[in-house]
């Protein structure tokens, strides 16, 4: 990359720069010392990978249930992090049912501490419960689990309701809400054919959907439902487990987070119309969609796929060292862009409409509301 188109699309993209941070590892002996003078915890600790945090695997000497010690990266703000601790602080009293991880307090009894590590940098210190559970994408795919997945997220969605933080009104590169930004990004698909069929998600998406996003509920979203952030029984792959990384968590409208979660379940091969309508019809039978969400709906999933072939091409570029890494759902995302490319907002309406009235013939929900 030159470093003038390099420039140019830090100027476009200016959140993006948090995706370019270069890493900020602490040594694991420093970080056992920092664990026994905060939390009085000794054990076993054993690095863990982190996209910007440095996160540690803590066995502790006595027994007892294993956690986690995450440092947040230097460059972030504290805010940040704040806004994560206050969200899952916000679940245990709304929900303590979830499966989400829970913050372990201090000495003092302090959820988080801010502290400087061994170079001197400000860094947030938190300790979290550690989930257990078999990674989602190791388990075999089927409809219950799906089914499971998108009434998990209309629970979370639920119990974030309500809940207010001055971060969440930060611009981050995964908010589907500035979906278009990535457009220069796209410099990186060499295929002619496919930097079309992103080009054309977004302008669906500018055209129809963007305008109208004012009118929809908004609220904190976990933003980054994918497989890789759930966690399934082992004995009961089908049931969720686990929720992880509320890292990219935003302020924005409440069908974002479904469109981002429904993004990863379509049928590449086979029906999206149906898939889609269905994981949305399951979200439903929770928390109830109203009219203008399900017509919004395909344009966000599709702008959601675009984002993630742009800038995983354009980190990969930037990281070809990481790059098998940063790619790992471009080629499935391509095809499901494709999968949906000839789809109408009209027509995943009319498909919720029909998949929710079969739900509602199993059990009892609210219709679809203006």
């Amino acid at each position: 990359m030159t470093q003038e188109l390099d420039d140019a699309i830090r100027a476009a993209l200016p959140e993006a720069a948090v995706l370019t941070a270069p890493p900020a590892p602490v040594e694991t002996g420093w970080a056992a010392d920092l664990l026994q003078r905060l939390y009085g915890k000794q054990g076993r600790l054993k690095p863990l990978t982190g996209e910007r945090d440095a996160n540690f695997l803590l066995e502790p000497d006595d027994g007892g249930a294993r956690c986690m010690l995450k440092l947040s990266h230097p460059d972030e703000d504290p805010l940040v992090a704040d806004f994560q601790t206050q969200a899952l602080l916000h679940l245990a009293r709304t929900d303590p049912g979830l499966p989400v991880q829970r913050l372990l307090p201090d000495r003092d009894g302090a959820a988080s501490v801010q502290i400087e590590d061994a170079e001197g940098r400000t860094r947030v210190a938190r300790l979290f419960s550690y989930l257990e559970g078999t990674p989602m994408p190791q388990a075999p795919r089927s409809a219950a689990q799906r089914t499971c997945v998108a009434r998990m997220l209309a629970r979370l969605d639920l119990a974030l309701a309500g809940f207010e933080h001055p971060a969440g009104a930060r611009e981050l590169p995964w908010d589907i809400q500035r979906a278009d930004r990535v457009r220069a990004l796209l410099v990186h698909v060499a295929d002619p054919a496919r930097r079309a069929l992103a080009e054309a998600a977004l302008d669906g998406f500018v055209q129809r959907t963007k305008p109208r996003l004012a009118l929809l509920r908004r609220q904190p979203i976990h933003n980054d439902f994918n497989l890789y952030n759930l966690l399934v029984e082992p004995d009961e792959p089908a049931r969720v487990a686990g929720i992880l990384d509320f890292g990219d968590m935003v302020h924005a409208p409440l069908v974002d987070d479904l469109a981002v979660a429904a993004s990863y379940h379509i049928d590449e091969q086979g029906d999206a119309l149906a898939t889609i309508a269905r994981f949305a019809a399951e979200y439903h039978a929770v928390s109830p969609l109203t009219d203008g969400e399900t017509h919004a709906l395909l344009d966000l999933v599709r702008a959601r796929l675009a984002m993630v072939v742009a800038i995983s091409g354009w980190r990969a570029a930037r990281q070809p060292g990481n790059a098998a890494y940063l790619m790992r759902n471009n080629a499935v995302s391509w095809a499901r862009l494709q999968a949906c490319a000839a789809l109408t907002p009209n027509q995943v309406q009319e498909a919720i409409r029909a998949a929710c009235q079969a739900t509602e013939r199993t059990e009892p929900t609210e219709p679809i509301h203006d």
